[in-house]
């Protein structure tokens, strides 16, 4: 990036970015040719490793959960799984909000999946965001997503409408999803292998219109079009990316509206994608891809790898064959670290693909 491109760049505060703060954002990636990775998160740890790899790489992210992710946040204890996904969620929130400042990045707080099982979760929160509203000025989070793409089109965007009615007031968006991402997760997709052929996998130009018609008058959406993106990482050929279909839609919407690139558009099941079709995607308009899977086994495999390199430590208290004491090695600091550590590296990745390296707006 150049001095001049620097110097133009707006400046934010850092933390959550909501309203004016999160359309500068968006509009940055746009222009920029960059997009964000959009991490799920299930604990403080996890939130923490994104926050300390998004510094690290002098870049802004998006910390999103899942109802079962959220539910998690809460305490599988929660005895009502209802109480503890909204409350799960809300609690992230809050720990990103205390926290974003001091890492020196900007950060999109979504969630992410909510079909209509879900929508009271989606309600919930929003009862909380116009309360933290009222007490803080600004709203808890900057985002959140209805996923009913299995249901007709007229249903998903009616449904959308409702609730992005709720949002905009608050200066949040909506984030909706047109034809379907196959795979799982957290119990919302689609089976892959049963929908590999179907054309719902790929979103048609012209209900991505249809949608924009209806629902930018409301209040700012994004849109998660489906372009053969699946939830989770298959073997090679499982999978056929189409990435012009982006393309597609911004033209079918930027005959409407004018301009270049008139849709923030976002990347689902982005883990394990050939680098060339991030790029493409990137290209069209994608400020956003989802990465869970990877970032899961990022966290995974490396405490695996330490649990393997000090079995006794977690079998013994104290080594049979030397007397060590093993509390330093099986204290949960330590392998948690590690798992810290696992996803920041497969970030540092991601902040590379994505292009958003040294391009935070926080000022």
């Amino acid at each position: 990036m150049s001095d001049q491109e620097l110097r133009q760049r707006p400046k934010l505060a850092p933390g959550v970015v909501t309203g004016a703060d999160y359309l500068a954002l968006l509009d940055a990636c746009r222009t920029g040719g960059y997009a964000l990775p959009a991490v799920n998160v299930i604990g403080t740890n996890s939130i923490n490793a994104v926050l300390e790899a998004a510094a690290r790489n002098k870049s802004d992210v998006i910390i999103q959960l899942s109802n079962g992710g959220a539910r998690f946040f809460a305490g599988e204890g929660c005895p009502d799984a209802h109480t503890a996904r909204v409350l799960g969620a809300v609690s992230a929130a809050q720990h990103v909000h205390l926290l974003a400042e001091a890492y020196g990045v900007c950060v999109i707080m979504h969630t992410d999946h909510a079909d209509r099982s879900l929508l009271p979760w989606v309600n919930g929160m929003i009862d909380h965001g116009e309360a933290f509203m009222a007490r803080t000025g600004k709203p808890l989070f900057s985002s959140h997503m209805i996923d009913l793409s299995a249901e007709p089109l007229e249903t998903n965007i009616a449904e959308c409408a409702k609730v992005l009615k709720r949002l905009a007031p608050l200066g949040m968006s909506l984030e909706i999803e047109l034809g379907v991402t196959g795979g799982e997760e957290d119990g919302i997709g689609h089976d892959l292998e049963e929908s590999a052929d179907n054309a719902h996998l790929y979103t048609q130009p012209e209900d991505v219109l249809r949608a924009w018609d209806a629902l930018s008058p409301i209040g700012h959406v994004t849109i998660a079009a489906s372009f053969g993106n699946v939830h989770g990482v298959y073997a090679p050929g499982n999978v056929k990316l189409r990435p012009e279909i982006l393309k597609a839609s911004q033209e079918a919407v930027a005959v409407r509206t004018g301009g270049d690139k008139p849709l923030s558009l976002v990347f689902h099941g982005g883990s394990g994608s050939e680098k060339d079709k991030i790029r493409d995607a990137v290209s069209y308009g994608v400020f956003k891809m989802n990465i869970d899977t990877d970032t899961q086994f990022a966290f995974a495999s490396a405490i695996g790898g330490y649990v393997n390199a000090n079995p006794v430590a977690f079998t013994h208290q104290i080594d049979p064959a030397t007397g060590a004491p093993q509390k330093k090695l099986y204290d949960p600091r330590k392998w948690l670290r590690v798992g810290e550590k696992g996803v920041a590296a497969r970030l540092d990745e991601a902040f590379a693909d994505l292009g958003s390296a040294g391009r935070s707006l926080a000022g």
